[in-house]
This record gives C-alpha cells, structure tokens and sequence, in this order.
C-alpha cells in the first residue's frame, strides 16, 4: 500500500477542520423547559430583575437595623411585632424605630426595613414582644431588587449550552420560549462489500455494520440527528450519488471505511468530486486512526473515518463532534469528563505520534487504577470493556507502569 502523504499532527487537522467549517445551522425558536442541552442562537437579556421585590433570605423578623445593635443575650433588645407577612402576597407593613415584622424566607419584606434577624437569634416574650440577642448590619438576610439579576443584564450568551440550572434561571425570568440553534443533521455512510446488515446471518468473508451503530449513538449523545442509510458496496458511481445527495440535504456527512490509500479505497475519490474546497487532510500522526480524511464542500464537513470500529469511535470523538457543535454555533464544546487514576502496566508509543489507548478504572488499596484494554481497533470489544481513553502525546515514547494518568471518560458513560 503507498504511504500517506502529508501526515500531520491532530493539532494542525483540528485547526485546519475548524477553519474550513463555514456552514451554520439555522436558528429555531423553542420551548424553554424542552431546550436542555440546545445551544443559545442570541445573546439573552433579563426582561426584568430579579428579585422583584425586596425578599428575605432567611426565617425570622423584618427589622431596621440600628434597632439591633448593642444587643446581646444579656441586654437583649425589646421590639413590637407588628404583624407578619405571609408568603406570596404584598407587604402591607411599614416599621418605624422599635417595630418588627415577622417574616419567612422567600417573603416581602415590611416597608421600611433593611435587615432581617434569625429566628433563632430571636426569644417570643409574648404575643406582641420578641428579644433580639443579636444585632444585623444593613443587608443582612436580604435580597434587594436585582441583586440576582438586574434588569437588562445578560443572562446567557449567545453559543452557549442551556444546562438544566439554565433552563431554571430563564424560567423564573419568564422566558418560556428562546431562539437555539437547529439540532446538525449528519449523515453516517458505511461501506464495502462485506458488510451486512446486523439482522443478517453471515457467510465466510462477511461482517455485520458496527460503525453506523455506534456513530449514531454519538451523534445523539452530542445533540445531533443522525441519517443514516443503506449500507453501500465499493462502487464508486453509487457512492458518489449517494454521498452527493447526503452533503446537499444534510449539514455534515461521515463516511465509514476506505479511507486507506489504496486502489480500492474510493472516499478521497469521492470526496474530490464533490466540490471545493475538497479534502485538505489525509492521513493524521495518530493511533488509532492514521488514515483518516478531513474536507469540506461548500463550508460543510465530510470527514473519511477508517473501518476499523474503534479507529472510528476515536476519530468520531476527536474530529466530528466539535464540527457538530461548530456548525451549531459553539466554538468550545463541553470538556469531556476526566479523572486521575495510576496506570498498572507501561504504554509504549512513537515520539511524533498521539496514542490513544483504552482503560478500563477499578478501585484498589483505596485508589482509582486505569488498566490497559490491549487488543486492535477492529476489535470493538477493547471499548466496550473500557471506561475511557488515555493519551500519549505526541513527545512523549511511552508512559509508565506507576504513573499518574489523565483518563478521558466515554461519553455517556
């Protein structure tokens, strides 16, 4: 087989990727409590503030605070219980010197008053009487209006991932409906003759479709809608109309397979005759996952994953979900998940070349240990034993046994 031409680094085949990825989805207006994990398509402004009232923060007595200093368990101060202010309702309460107003947390505060004391810095003498053992300063125990949120002020930016404490924030706003981002729709092509449908039996030479599978489910753990379709043999013409169609009606397309320089391999070919600006990564100093290829037509991706279903996971998670979250208006997608754990056996590698090896996490003596999942990347049950990967850089020939290793965490795991 010839060699690849212009391998690079995965650094420089993100940047490159990210570079040619010019197409946007469009934006749609949404329920607020159905957007979790949509992506903000504007800048979102507090239509009011919040609170909207002056509200205690605490269960107690509305008081004016120089009413309350000096005092002590000993010399406790004397006040007037006016009344108390119910939840949910205005307050119709004004203190003046000496006056208090009982009041629970989340409530209206009496006109008038600037701090709330603690119920439990407080002693009932009788109906009409309280002692005040502890004095408050200004403020204290209370929410002004705004101090949450000021009228006019940016709630969320635009591109940003609406997280469940998000959706709560917008709501108590009254923002029941926001602008998002369209979900990327991505088309999942997998190829070659000796592929079969999972529902088939097999014959000698065949295999069952792995790879559309498990893209998709990655594709719908990062909010995208897949579309995926036959399985398509090696021929060219076929794959051609099929992959032609696929980037006119969808936003992003993955083709599975025959991304090896080879006479059989047709995705450069195919991609080539697409349009512009066409491929401008082949091949990527990383294992697994070398021959894999990077292009777009017309601000689109199509990206060329190796056959192989864990060079394909990898490569997925590498390449095609921060395309997906660029093309729908995030240009920092979610960290994955990670944790520390000390590796239990040496990882060789090549300086020049970034490893991704498959662990698997235990606990032992009281420590998180990440234990190697060796086997090759047509081998998916080497992931599907493991609970992450970890990365060897590209300066670096190995780590060893003993070390403490950064573990990137499966999605969904």
């Amino acid at each position: 087989m010839p060699e690849l031409f212009n391998v690079v680094t995965p650094e420089v085949a993100l940047y490159k990727l990210r570079s040619n990825i010019t197409h946007r989805v469009p934006k749609e207006n949404v329920k607020t409590n159905l957007a979790v994990g949509r992506i903000t398509a504007e800048i979102i402004y507090s239509p009011e503030p919040l609170p909207t009232f002056p509200r205690s923060t605490m269960d107690g007595y509305a008081v004016i605070a120089s009413d309350t200093y000096g005092a002590t368990e000993s010399i406790p101060a004397y006040m007037n219980v006016i009344g108390e202010i119910p939840m949910g309702m205005p307050s119709q309460l004004t203190l003046s010197n000496g006056n208090i107003a009982k009041v629970h947390t989340g409530s209206m505060l009496a006109n008038g008053a600037n701090a709330v004391v603690m119920v439990e810095n407080t002693q009932v003498v009788d109906e009409r009487t309280v002692e005040v053992v502890r004095p408050v300063a200004p403020g204290e125990n209370i929410l002004q209006v705004g101090d949450d949120i000021e009228k006019g002020q940016i709630v969320l930016p635009e591109g940003h991932i609406l997280r469940a404490q998000d959706i709560g924030g917008l709501m108590g706003l009254g923002i029941t409906q926001l602008y998002v981002y369209s979900r990327p729709r991505v088309v999942i092509i997998s190829t070659g003759d000796e592929l079969v449908t999972p529902d088939q039996q097999v014959s000698p030479g065949q295999i069952r479709d792995i790879n559309t599978y498990s893209l998709t489910a990655l594709t719908l753990q990062t909010g995208a809608i897949p579309l995926s379709i036959p399985i398509i043999g090696d021929d060219y013409q076929e794959l051609v109309e099929q992959t032609q169609k696929a980037i006119s009606e969808a936003d992003m397309v993955v083709i599975s397979a025959g991304s090896s320089v080879s006479t059989r391999d047709l995705t450069s070919r195919v991609i080539e005759s697409l349009g512009k600006p066409g491929i401008f990564v082949h091949g990527i100093s990383i294992k697994p996952g070398k021959p894999t290829i990077l292009a777009s037509i017309n601000g689109k991706p199509v990206i060329g994953l190796p056959g192989n279903p864990v060079s394909a996971l990898v490569i997925f998670d590498i390449f095609c979900i921060p395309s997906i979250y660029s093309m729908a208006g995030c240009d920092n997608p979610p960290d994955k998940p990670s944790v520390y754990a000390r590796l239990t056996h040496n990882l060789a590698s090549i300086p020049g070349r970034e490893d991704y090896v498959p662990v698997s996490l235990a606990m032992s003596d009281n420590e998180l240990i990440a234990n190697p999942v060796f086997g090759e990347s047509n081998l998916i049950t080497t992931v599907m034993k493991a609970n992450g990967l970890v990365k060897i850089p590209l300066d670096k020939s190995g780590i060893y046994e003993g070390e403490i290793i950064n573990v990137n965490i499966f999605r969904g795991s």
